[in-house]
């Protein structure tokens, strides 16, 4: 796992607080919320890759 992963996920989560705030100041409560909901669907996906990465490493190493 690379520090890289964590600075990607924060870099989603600043990018997507500030965009929150200005859409919610906006009134455009609606954008925000589906703004919030995408942008943890890429992170997810993010993470969903390292862990097969993970699984795909253990089975590798115990040769199942």
């Amino acid at each position: 796992m690379d520090v890289d992963l964590i600075f990607k996920i924060a870099a989603v989560g600043i990018l997507v607080s500030v965009l929150n705030q200005v859409l919610t100041r906006s009134g455009r409560e609606e954008q925000a919320t589906m703004t919030t909901l995408a942008a943890l669907v890429v992170v997810l996906m993010m993470v969903v890759r390292e862990i097969s990465d993970l699984f795909v490493l253990v089975k590798e190493l115990f040769g199942l």
